[in-house]
């Protein structure tokens, strides 16, 4: 079981870049995106007359043709691409669900135990987050270019940086809160996730619709209106944010009936309530009518870094009573 988990989180890996490179393809080819468009771009003369809009380039004028990237050939196209990179981010999500399922079955527990088990599993709940975005909002489709680039960024750092092989759960960790604590900070950190992406795409959005890109065909061109991508940001954050004060609630628990004190500034401890006060103020401020949007945003990328910090940094570099992860 131990070796089928490991080569079919390859297969999922595999999966999730499918998805990346099928939605890349809507992007460029598409209709909307940059290669469609120069596509069906013309060079005509300086005096010649057109319904679309015109760049002077010495002598010639570029001339686009916004009514051949809308024709149905395009939009057959798109939605062909489209729907395609669903069906592989689902053939990978169901992948990838096999890969902690039979990584459980090998360890005979749940694939929590350490800081490989708990990056496949927030990373599998952010997937499952994207499918519900999906489903409630199918014309954001193409932003899972993003969602599956970040989820083949963290499988590969899972698979390749902190592997561990399976083994039994240590005995610390052997309590029912175990279960309510982890379940909850693994939710909490898959939606956060999806929020980032959406938060950081809201940020180059914004940066495209103020004239701040120098390039007309850039990331910002392709993406939705910054009014689609910051209430979608909000929502996931809003769901995350109770989820994640009870994981640290009940760590707290955990924490007084194993050792015997409900917080003790223990290094993991101290970056859990970083991350929880950090949110909390993006909340805030998404409620403070003076603060900026595009403010707001910034503190959800840096909610995401401190939650980034917790996973990595504190594990790796700092040692505590939270020593589980499991990485020498």
């Amino acid at each position: 079981m131990a070796a089928l988990s490991d080569q079919l989180l390859v297969v999922a890996i595999l999966a999730y870049l499918g998805a990346m490179l099928l939605w890349a393809a809507e992007n460029a080819f598409g209709g909307r995106g940059a290669v469609a468009r120069a596509a069906t771009r013309e060079l005509v003369g300086a005096g010649a007359g057109a319904p679309a809009s015109r760049t002077n380039s010495g002598d010639l004028v570029v001339v686009e043709r916004p009514e051949t990237t809308n024709s149905p050939q395009f939009v057959r196209r798109r939605a062909v691409l489209g729907r395609a990179a669903v069906a592989v981010f689902g053939l990978g999500v169901a992948v990838h669900l096999a890969t902690a399922a039979t990584r459980g079955l090998a360890a005979h527990r749940l694939p929590w135990g350490n800081m490989y088990e708990f990056l496949l599993s927030v990373t599998l709940v952010g997937a499952v987050a994207w499918l519900a975005v999906l489903w409630r909002r199918p014309a954001l489709r193409h932003l899972g270019l993003y969602v599956a680039f970040a989820l083949v960024l963290l499988l590969g750092v899972a698979g390749m940086v902190v592997y561990t092989e399976v083994g039994p759960l240590m005995p610390a960790l052997k309590s029912t809160w175990f279960v309510v604590h982890v379940s909850a900070a693994t939710l909490a950190s898959g939606v956060f996730l999806v929020g980032f992406v959406v938060a950081a795409l809201y940020l180059i959005r914004t940066g495209h619709e103020a004239g701040k890109e120098r390039f007309p065909y850039s990331l910002g061109h392709r993406l939705p209106d910054s009014s689609a991508l910051e209430p979608l940001a909000f929502r996931l954050h809003a769901f995350a944010f109770p989820i994640w004060t009870f994981a640290v609630a009940a760590g707290a628990v955990w924490a007084e009936s194993a050792w015997g004190r409900y917080w003790g500034w223990d290094p993991k401890e101290t970056w859990a309530f970083i991350s929880w006060v950090v949110y909390a103020g993006y909340l805030h401020a998404r409620l403070t009518p003076s603060v900026k949007r595009t403010v707001v945003a910034w503190i959800a990328v840096i909610g995401w870094l401190t939650m980034m910090m917790n996973l990595f940094g504190v594990n790796i570099f700092f040692s505590g009573l939270h020593s589980y992860a499991g990485v020498d």
